[in-house]
């Protein structure tokens, strides 16, 4: 599990691999994350756009952005959290994420970016 904390807000990340097909003779590789939002501040804050940078071993990029997560933008109060799913497909074995989540603080109305720590993505049958 890979965690980090910006601003109160507290990011957990797990990962598993879900299988490989073919799909436009390409081999690709689908990958499964939950992330549970921790809000360890004072104040409620809601997620409101996120942005992911994802990265597979043949270096190819994709970044996806859009309206919050999964079709929701939590609310989340202090002590509280909000956890989804969601998944990815590579089209090597091996990859990695990281982004950001865009939020704002309902106390002050400040909006700020809560960083996404950088995970790693990797079928089991390509480790050694």
């Amino acid at each position: 599990m890979v965690q980090q904390v910006t601003k109160g807000i507290k990011i957990s990340v797990e990962t598993n691999f879900e299988g490989s097909f073919y799909k436009d003779y390409k081999m690709h590789y689908a990958f499964g994350y939950k992330i549970t939002i921790e809000n360890q501040s004072k104040d409620s804050v809601q997620l409101n756009t996120r942005k992911w940078h994802i990265l597979d071993a043949l270096n190819n990029k994709e970044i996806v952005s859009g309206e919050g997560v999964v079709g929701k933008k939590p609310v989340i109060k202090p002590g509280e959290s909000h956890t989804y799913t969601s998944g990815c497909l590579l089209t090597s074995p091996f990859g990695a994420m990281h982004g950001h989540y865009n939020m704002v603080n309902f106390t002050t109305t400040q909006r700020f970016k809560v960083t996404i720590p950088t995970f790693k993505l990797s079928a089991p049958f390509a480790l050694n």
